[in-house]
Formats: structure tokens, sequence, C-alpha cells
């Protein structure tokens, strides 16, 4: 119906162009008056009077200028010439004389345009309109038959070529990557010795960690064909596109071998079969099975292999991750400080940078940030200082721009109340003074009263070196420090306010996991309670599963608040015992509004404090 509806609306409109164009013809025809046609007796009577002026003759074709400003035309006889025919006529010789002649060749193209444009033109116009109504048309009918084509895109051209050299950190999955490239320029190495191809390898890790650039990087190494498409876009909602595209895609990358075909996303066809209620999505399942034949199929010499990027490998489909298939799994982690600070150089290579930067320091604040993330971060800074008019990016905008990706940015004109501010300044020195207070916290490397994004102020606490296990002594510092801006706020002001909402969540959330994630409950012991089963239709941990009675779900309760307690106290003590810092503290950050490091660490220098255990 919208194809038929476009179409007479195309039509109505080279309708309605065709009348305009006839009507501006007709027009400009009626402008024109037509010159008066004569014979050779009435063209030698007026150059008897004297009313002729000029005669321009063309072949056989005479035009004639009157004196009155009128034109008019005639013929003169094929076989002979003027002379002789206005001689026959009996012409007065003195009248004859007294009239200019003007002889030209009479010119064939201009003969035939004269007759053949005002006749073609119309058609050579609506034959347009028509051509181009058709071909619109056409494109919708074929269309319906492109649907079983891939719409596989090859990244031949490498003009922005990569190599491994290009991927800053991911030196493991790098060095197993690059047998995949061995594989491709010397096959027959592997192949004489008996070794199986592999067939495909899947990259697993979170968003933004590089999966796509390191494929691109493999294809680069291998210098060798590399397609890409994305497995959303083998789904079509008509029954058998999907597999039909599967095998074109297939199809083509074995034509140019050896080359790479890079699948991402293959979560959106790669999920598990049966999973869920209502049962899967057919066409996607049936796409899910041509691409498990289609690597299954490959014959022993074929050099193509299956690059495949997702972030959930969890949720896909066992027969996809069998030998055979996906013979390598390579996990990409998030990069940590020394990964983040290559990362961060490499981005910085197009950029003009003060000279007192210092990129480890970033890489120090950013810790759980993607290579997506770095890159982000690098842009922001110079469009900051951009912004500022600045003509290099300094340390401040690097600063800055990293609580802009974290928090968002600043809302300096947001009117608020001094009292509010002042409750605002407490509540961020009882978050730093806590933290800088106990031995197991984190440093503080910036407190502001600043607001940013939801956030009406901040403390930025970040370890020094990465830690992959955490002690439960850190965890409970981490929920007295989360506990700090409240108790502050109780102590000072003597109530509370909605504030602390998001650092209560926080410490609730966090004491619940040491009991039922961790096992950190001196009563409950080494177990965990609760299992969630997801269910794919229905999203992440829909399916949670209780699996201890009401009895433990009281005991756990009890733990829970035992860990909040025990922390709060500890905030308590910090914040009564150590007034006199959180007043220098709260007072300082109402002048300035913001504290870095130094300038904190400057203000708790002269109090001496001595580090205290939860």
């Amino acid at each position: 119906m919208a194809k038929n509806s476009e179409l007479y609306k195309n039509i109505l409109w080279a309708t309605i162009t065709l009348i305009l164009i006839s009507l501006t013809f007709s027009f400009l025809f009626q402008q024109e008056k037509a010159p008066i046609e004569l014979t050779i007796s009435s063209l030698v009577e007026k150059i008897n009077r004297g009313e002729v002026e000029k005669i321009l003759v063309q072949g056989n074709e005479l035009s004639i200028d009157l004196k009155d400003g009128s034109k008019a035309i005639a013929r003169k006889e094929a076989e002979l010439g003027l002379s002789q025919t206005f001689s026959n006529y009996g012409i007065d010789l003195p009248a004859l004389q007294a009239v200019d002649f003007e002889v030209k060749d009479e010119s064939g193209a201009r003969f035939w345009l004269g007759i053949l444009v005002p006749t073609l033109l119309p058609l050579i116009i609506i034959g347009v309109m028509f051509w181009l109504i058709f071909r619109q048309a056409r494109s919708g009918a074929n269309q319906a038959f492109s649907f079983g084509k891939s719409n596989l895109k090859l990244f031949g051209s490498f003009k922005d070529k990569l190599t491994f050299k290009d991927v800053a950190g991911l030196k493991e999955a790098k060095q197993e990557l690059e047998e995949v490239v061995d594989f491709l320029k010397n096959p027959k190495k592997f192949l004489e010795m008996g070794a199986r191809i592999p067939r495909g390898v899947l990259l697993m890790g979170p968003p933004g960690t590089g999966k796509t650039l390191l494929a691109r990087a493999v294809a680069g190494q291998a210098g060798v064909p590399f397609f890409h498409i994305s497995a959303s876009e083998f789904v079509e909602m008509f029954v058998g596109v999907g597999a039909s595209r599967t095998r074109d895609a297939f199809a083509t990358a074995k034509k140019a071998s050896p080359s790479i075909l890079f699948i991402d996303e293959i979560d959106a066809v790669g999920r598990e079969r049966g999973a869920g209620l209502g049962g899967g999505h057919d066409e996607r399942e049936q796409t899910l099975n041509q691409i498990l034949v289609e690597m299954d199929g490959f014959d022993r010499d074929t050099n193509v292999i299956v690059l495949a990027a997702t972030n959930r490998p969890d949720i896909l489909d066992r027969a996809l991750l069998r030998p055979g298939r996906f013979d390598r799994r390579v996990i990409l982690d998030l990069p940590d400080i020394k990964d983040r600070e290559e990362i961060l150089k490499l981005h910085a290579k197009e950029k003009p940078l003060s000279k007192d930067i210092d990129l480890k320091k970033i890489a120090v604040r950013t810790p759980g940030f993607s290579g997506a993330d770095l890159a982000n971060l690098m842009n922001e800074a110079a469009i900051l200082a951009a912004r500022n008019g600045h003509k290099l990016i300094s340390q401040e905008d690097l600063y800055d721009s990293i609580e802009k990706v974290l928090l968002g940015p600043e809302r300096k004109n947001r009117v608020i109340t001094e009292k509010e501010r002042e409750i605002t300044a407490y509540h961020e020195a009882g978050h730093a003074l806590v933290a800088a207070s106990l031995k197991d916290a984190d440093p503080v490397h910036k407190v502001s009263i600043v607001s940013r994004g939801r956030a009406g102020g901040y403390t930025l606490k970040l370890p020094l070196e990465e830690v992959h296990l955490k002690k439960r002594s850190q965890f409970l510092a981490d929920i007295a420090v989360a506990l700090g801006g409240y108790v502050a706020e109780k102590s000072v002001f003597g109530e509370m306010t909605t504030g602390a909402s998001n650092d209560l969540q926080q410490a609730t959330k966090m004491a619940r996991a040491l009991v039922t994630q961790f096992g950190m409950s001196e009563e409950l012991g080494p177990q965990t309670f609760g299992e969630s089963h997801e269910l794919i239709f229905l999203g992440k941990e829909m399916g949670a599963e209780k699996n201890y009675s009401e009895t433990v779900a009281a005991k756990i309760d009890e733990e829970v608040k035992k860990f909040i307690d025990r922390a709060y106290m500890a905030a308590k003590k910090v914040i009564n015992s150590r007034r006199k810092v959180l007043n220098a503290i709260a007072k300082t950050l109402m002048e300035k509004e913001t504290l870095e490091q130094e300038d904190f660490d400057a203000i708790i220098a002269g109090f001496k404090l001595k580090p205290l255990s939860v």
C-alpha cells in the first residue's frame, strides 16, 4: 500500500509538471508576433514602393525587414537565383538597389533543431518523468529479492590500517591472536604438522574493551580481506532471510580466502535455544542453526577464520561454543593502571598537551575505565580546553573531564541556599575525614561541593594500585566512609537530610554482599545465599530463587545490621573525636568549593591524624 501511494503521488506530480511546462511554452509563443508571409509578386511590389529595408537570404528562404518595423517571410523558386526571379517579375532596379541584402548559408542543424526541439522536448521531459517513476518502483521491487543477500562490508582499503602496535594493552589477548595471524600467513606450516585449523575465535569482554579494534588489528596484521557484519543484520521479519544471509556471508568470505569474517555482537542471534518463556524466536534460531552448520562445514584447507565479539558469553548457545566451532576464546579485561597509561598516551598523540601533563596520575584516577572510556575522556578534555580558549590541554582539563565522565557536567548555576551549602560541605567533609582516618580506606584524591549531575557534592577516593582481591576490613572501611556524610550531618546539625540516601543504599548493598555473596559473616559461616536464574526474555535476574528459610533470612538481616552498625560506630568515633578537623575541612570547602589531594593533605597534616581500625 505504501509503494502504491508513493507511485500515485509521483504520477500526480509528473502530470502537474507537464501542465506547467505546456502553459509556459504556450505563453512564450503567444508573446511573439508571427511574421507576414508574402508571395514573390507582393514582395516585388513592396520593393518598388520603397517599403522594404533589408532582405536576408538563406537558401530558398527570404527574411524581410519592412521599414514600418514589421517582419515578413517569402520563398523564391528553387531552380532560379534571386536576381533572375526579381527580373522575371519586373522589379524596378533603382528601388532594388536601395534594399540592403545579406546572404547566409543555410544551417542544417539549425533547420532541424527548429523543427525537432518544439516537438521532441515535451516528449523527452515526459520520458524522464516516467523513467524516474518506474526506476523507484523497480528499486522497491528489487529490494524484495535482495533480502537474502548479506549486508557484508569489506574493510579492504586499509587507509586507516591497524596493527597490534596500534592497540595499547591487551598483551595476553594479542599473544593469543598472533597464532591466528601466523595461520593466515603460513597455513601450510600448520597443515603439514596435522594441526587442526581454528574455525572460530570468540572475543569476550565488557563493552568498550576493544573487541572490534582488536579484530581490525588482526586483519591489518595479517594483510587479508576483513569482512564485518553485525549479527542483528542477519535477522529479519521474513522467514528464512537470516539463514540465507548467513549462507551468503560465508560464501563471500570463502571466495576471498584467506580472509576474516567478523561478526559483531553475536549474542543477538547466538543466545541459548529454548530459553525463556514462550519459546525462542523461530527466525533467530534458524539463523543460529545456519551459522552452526556453516562453521562446522568448513573444508580443512579453507583459510577463513570467523571472529566474533560479545559482552555476554554466559547466554550463548552451548553448541556455538563447542570445539570445532569457536575453538578459541580470548578474554579482554578492563585495562589495569599500566595499560590505562598506554591507552591515554595513544589517544593523546594528535592532541596538543601542555608540558606538565602527567598521564600516570590520570591513569590512577580512572580505575574501571575501559579503552572507550579513556578515549572519551581525552576527547572531553580537548573539548573543554577549546571551549575555554586554551591552546594546550592542561592537567586540570583532564581532571575535569574525569569527573564529567563519572558524574556529569558541573551545575554551577544551580541555586542553593547558604544553609544547604553548609550541610553539603560538612557531608563531604565527613566522607573525606573518615576515609583519611581509617587505615584500610582508599586515599582521598578530591573533595568538592560543586554539583555535578544529580550529586550535590562528591568525594573522590581511589586506590593507589590495582586491587583484585578485597579483604573484609576494606569492605567495612568502605561502608564506614559511605556513612561518614550521614554521621557528620547528624553530629553537627542534629538531624539528617535526604542527601545521604544514595550513601545508605551503597552501604546496605555492600553489607548484604558481605553476608550473602562473600561468606564473610562469622555467624552464618562460609556459604552463599540466593541464586538468580536469568530469564533471557524477561531481563537480568528476573528469576531470583530464595534457597534459604525464613529463619536464615532473619539471621541474614541481623548480620547485615551488625556490619552496618559496626561501620557506623567507626565513622561516629572518627567524627566525634576529630571534630576540629571536620570543621577545618568544611570551612575550607565553603571558601574554595573544591579541594585537590594536595590541598586536603595539607589541611589534615596540621592535626597529625593517626590511622584507626574499624
